[in-house]
């Protein structure tokens, strides 16, 4: 029996959801499987991936054969490094001890760089904010200017359309002062 590591669908439509089973090849995608072995959720920003490490290392080292997309999410977990240095201790390239620190500091740096551009995302983000906000508070300048102009140029208007009905009595009244002189 040919085994494989592979998605089953879950979900509503648009909206998957995957679990990652132990399933023999020739079954159905969504059918019947041997053993659950994580979750995978490509609808997060990063996608979420709930393994069971230790079923997994063991189901690779047995034969079993994963799809590409399984392959991927394996070896993003470590599960792959974690074979490869197991096969160097059967080997005798080094003891299990080091082949256990080569794994942590693998895991440590690969944690450090994904912090590294959690960091860097979400300075990006705020640069993004502050810039949008900048620019919505020159528009906002912009518009108040021009409402303040309106509110200036339409005062002038009701101050002219005023002054010519007070300076008519006035202009009545300057040429009779000028008589009397």
């Amino acid at each position: 029996m040919a085994t494989k590591i592979r998605l089953q669908r879950h979900g509503r439509k648009g909206y998957a959801f995957y679990s990652i089973v132990i399933a023999d090849s020739r079954a159905p995608r969504d059918g019947k499987f041997t053993e659950k072995i994580g979750t995978y959720n490509p609808n997060t920003d990063p996608a979420t991936v709930d393994l069971n490490f230790e079923r997994a290392l063991h189901w690779v080292l047995v034969g079993a054969q994963p799809t590409d997309t399984v392959r991927n999410i394996l070896s993003h977990e470590g599960v792959y490094m974690k074979k490869h240095l197991l096969g160097g201790v059967t080997k005798g390239a080094f003891g299990e001890a080091e082949a256990e620190a080569k794994f942590e500091a693998w895991k440590n740096n690969k944690e450090a760089g994904l912090a590294a551009l959690k960091a860097k995302q979400d300075e990006a983000k705020a640069a993004d904010a502050k810039a949008r906000l900048e620019a919505e508070k020159k528009i906002n300048e912009t518009k108040a200017k021009a409402l303040a102009e309106k509110k200036a140029a339409e005062e002038a208007a009701k101050v002219a359309a005023e002054a010519p009905a007070e300076e008519a009595p006035a202009a009545e009244e300057a040429p009779a002062a000028e008589v009397a002189e």
